[in-house]
């Protein structure tokens, strides 16, 4: 397993855990990103900028530290 971080551009994966607490679960869940879903990495900015990730027909843009708690496993 590796964070979302640490795919790089293009690469998909399945989100296996997610590192967080309580709300930043909830965070996500209201955007649509739950465990099980299949992602994946849209770009990235370099100096720990965000990181666009897909999933379904939609994008979002995800904080460094938001994206390093989203462990994935690589398809």
């Amino acid at each position: 397993m590796v964070s979302v971080n640490e795919l790089p551009v293009g690469a998909k994966g399945t989100i296996t855990s997610l590192t967080g607490g309580h709300g930043f679960i909830r965070k996500l869940d209201v955007m649509g990103i739950r465990m099980g879903m299949e992602i994946a990495v849209v770009s990235r900015q370099w100096m720990k900028g965000p990181v666009t990730i897909r999933f379904g027909n939609n994008e979002v843009a995800l904080g460094y530290g938001m994206a390093g708690k989203i462990l994935i496993e690589r398809i």
